[in-house]
Formats: structure tokens, C-alpha cells, sequence
């Protein structure tokens, strides 16, 4: 029996970004709430709750925002490419300004309660994902967004930026499970079972949710048939194609 077209085809794209929408929105609330409701809300007086800002801002901005920063060129797949590519680029530069307010968060809260800097493999793993993640948003920019490098320099460097674009989203998400769990631990040590099941409940919960939501992003990005058409007017100036004889490889991300 043949499936239909529309069932795998690009008709059914929208159906898997609002999914992963949905996905990303509810990593968002579920972390909001478990930091509200179990740990007292959010301020930025040194306190407990200065911390509570931390895993909000991470998981907004280095997940949901990163994720929609990659899917970009699917969702908007006949939209003019300069005009993608500079979004592209904003929302990346909204997660990584997010990301920053998120990790200033977390090191003056352990500053002023003297608790130690970078112990954790959570932390490590978080923080080499940051440094990555702030690399790859400048060779992007350096190298897509402004008509400075070669074509062939381009070229060469579109697979690993596509590559290592899913790859730190990959590593996103690891550090986030790092940081559920570690956050458990403290609570076990400080809580009843009784106390602490329901708020385990929900933090894995979460745990599954950001699996799911980068699962999603990167099957839609690796998806051939979701991939940006390509358009002859553009192809002679796009930053993206391969060379200028060959036109068998992507164009665009």
C-alpha cells in the first residue's frame, strides 16, 4: 500500500514544528514552575531564588531558542535567504544574551553563599557547551552574514556548522539532565521522600521533555524533504552553495 505524499512530505512539516513547539513551551513552564512553586520564585538578592533564575534562563535559551534558531531555515523554507539568515542569527544572539543573564545568575549566587565555582560535571559540560555555542554563533556570523570569507572557506565550513549546530543542542540538553539531577540530590539531602516525590515527578518529566523537543528539532532538520528549495536567483549569490560548478551539494542549512 503506498502512503500518501502528505504524510511524510512537506505537507506534514508544520505538524512537526508545532510539535516541537509545544514541546519546547512546556520545558519552559514545567521549569518555571519547579523553580516557583518548590523553591520560593525568583529574585536577584544572592538568595536561593537568585539561583532559581539559572535553570529558567538555561533551558529558554540554550534549548527552546537554540532549537527555534536551527529550525529556522525549515520553517521559513521560501523566504528570502538573507532575511532568514539574519533571523537566524537574532534569535541565536536572544539565547545567547539569555544564556549569559543565566549563568551571571548562578556564579554570584555561589559567590555570595561561598560556594565553590565549576565543581560539578554539570558544570563543565554547561559551561563547554556555552564556549562552543558562543564560537559557533561568531564563525556563523563572520562567515554567513557578512560577505567577508571566501566561497570556498564557506563551503568547507557549512557541514560543521550544520553538524556541530545539532551537536550542542545535543549537549544542551545533556547538561540540563546533568542539572536535574544534581538539583534532586540537593533536594533529597534537605527533604523528605514524602516531600520530594512530587517535585521528582516533575523534574522528570521535564528530563523527558527536552529529550523529546531535541529529538524532534533534529529529525527535522536532517529530513531531506524538509530542506530548503532551492532558488536559481539565488543560487549564484548565496554564501552557502559548494562552488560555483557544482550545484549537487545543499545551498543552505
Amino acid at each position: 500500500m503506498e502512503i500518501p505524499q502528505s504524510w511524510g512530505g512537506v505537507c506534514s512539516l508544520p505538524w512537526y514544528v508545532g510539535g516541537s513547539q509545544v514541546l519546547g513551551v512546556a520545558c519552559v513552564v514545567i521549569t518555571g514552575v519547579w523553580m516557583g512553586h518548590f523553591y520560593g520564585g525568583y529574585a536577584w538578592n544572592g538568595s536561593g531564588q537568585q539561583f532559581n533564575v539559572h535553570p529558567l534562563c538555561m533551558v529558554l535559551g540554550m534549548v527552546f531558542l537554540y532549537g527555534d534558531g536551527v529550525l529556522v531555515y525549515r520553517v521559513f523554507r521560501n523566504e528570502s535567504k538573507r532575511s532568514v539568515k539574519i533571523l537566524h542569527a537574532l534569535i541565536h544572539m536572544m539565547a545567547l544574551v539569555i544564556s549569559i543573564v543565566g549563568l551571571v545568575a548562578v556564579f554570584d549566587y555561589h559567590n555570595k553563599a561561598n560556594i565553590p565555582n565549576m565543581y560539578s560535571l554539570h558544570s563543565w559540560c554547561g559551561m563547554l557547551t556555552f564556549v562552543l555555542y558562543f564560537l559557533q554563533w561568531l564563525l556563523g556570523l563572520g562567515l554567513f552574514l557578512f560577505p567577508w570569507a571566501s566561497t570556498v572557506l564557506r563551503s568547507w565550513y557549512l557541514p560543521l556548522h550544520v553538524f556541530f549546530g545539532l551537536v550542542l543542542l545535543a549537549m544542551a540538553v545533556g547538561s540540563s539532565l546533568m542539572g536535574i539531577t544534581e538539583k534532586l540530590i540537593f533536594s533529597q539531602s534537605s527533604s523528605s521522600s514524602s516531600t520530594l516525590a512530587p517535585e521528582a515527578a516533575l523534574a522528570n518529566v521535564l528530563g523527558l521533555l527536552l529529550v523529546c523537543f531535541a529529538v524532534l528539532v533534529g529529525f527535522v532538520v536532517t529530513k531531506e524533504e524538509f530542506r530548503r528549495p532551492p532558488n536559481p536567483e539565488e543560487e549564484a549569490l548565496s554564501v552557502h552553495f559548494n562552488t560555483l560548478n557544482d550545484g549537487s551539494g545543499p545551498s543552505s542549512p
